[in-house]
């Protein structure tokens, strides 16, 4: 692994670059993986364009951070995010998105996930993360379980989808 702790395996977490906004574009108004991240409606250019251009300001004042899942080849294929970054408890949630069908199941989650827990813990100093997720969200599910975040509870009725009500289930890891 070396001292870079956005590399692990296949993949390097890169920051978000003007180049980008193609990208987001396309996979924030995917409708199809909406209910994954509770979007409710599409995001415009200008609005994205604004997200990477304030993406330079510190993560300790926005409490967030998004960054670029790319393949050691340099594809980007998906985002990796964390998201109420609290600096004093030391915790931080965390969302995954690889974008297209063709590359899931190929490792480039896992090893992002592993990047990520790496650089939460020896880069931002963090003690612990955590990830909301549908109970039918298996895929997830267990990525997240491999990586060793074990469920720590759950939220009952908390989803309203087309098929009614679902659980949210609360991951947790702790780094060190």
């Amino acid at each position: 692994m070396g001292n870079n702790f956005l590399e692990y395996g296949n993949v390097i977490l890169r920051a978000l670059e003007p180049e980008d906004i193609e990208l987001l574009y396309n996979w924030e108004n995917n409708s199809e993986i909406w209910n994954l991240s509770n979007t409710k409606s599409p995001f415009s250019k200008h609005i994205l364009a604004q997200y990477i251009k304030e993406s330079f300001r510190d993560i300790y004042e926005t409490k967030q951070l998004r960054l670029i899942i790319k393949t050691s080849s340099g594809d980007p294929v998906g985002a990796i995010d964390l998201f109420d970054i609290d600096p004093y408890h030391q915790r931080a949630g965390i969302g995954i998105l690889i974008s297209k069908t063709k590359n899931r199941g190929k490792g480039y989650a896992s090893d992002a996930l592993q990047a990520l827990c790496n650089y939460a813990l020896n880069i931002i100093g963090l003690h612990q993360l955590y990830a909301n997720i549908s109970e039918d969200n298996i895929t997830s599910l267990n990525l997240f379980e491999k990586a060793g975040f074990t469920v720590s509870g759950e939220k009952t009725d908390w989803l309203k989808t087309l098929d009614g009500w679902k659980k949210e289930l609360i991951l947790q890891k702790i780094l060190s």
